[in-house]
């Protein structure tokens, strides 16, 4: 499973850990064993890559990057609404489809 191995850095809202910390709940409940949220973690981007024909996934992954492109654009005339894209961001990236 693990013969080519990278290491990256994930940063995630607050909602988006707390929502696979319930997922971690749960499938830690159904299976009766221990289940981390690594593990939990790595499963969703698996699932996720192969439904990448998936209009919902297509319309988050856009969100995403709209909301990226928003707050480098605001970085980069002084900062000013920085604060406010970054609320943005973390509302969008949060949200369910």
């Amino acid at each position: 499973m693990f013969e080519k191995r990278a290491r990256i850095l994930l940063v995630l809202s607050q909602d988006v850990v707390d929502e696979a910390r319930v997922v971690v709940g749960t499938a830690t409940t159904a299976l009766k064993m221990p289940v981390s949220l690594q593990i939990v973690l790595r499963a969703l981007i698996v699932e996720g890559l192969r439904r990448v024909s998936d209009r919902h996934l297509l319309a988050n992954i856009e969100d995403q990057a709209r909301a990226v492109r928003r707050v480098r654009i605001l970085a980069r005339q002084g900062g000013g609404g920085k604060d406010r894209a970054a609320r943005t961001t973390t509302r969008r990236i949060g949200a369910r489809a």
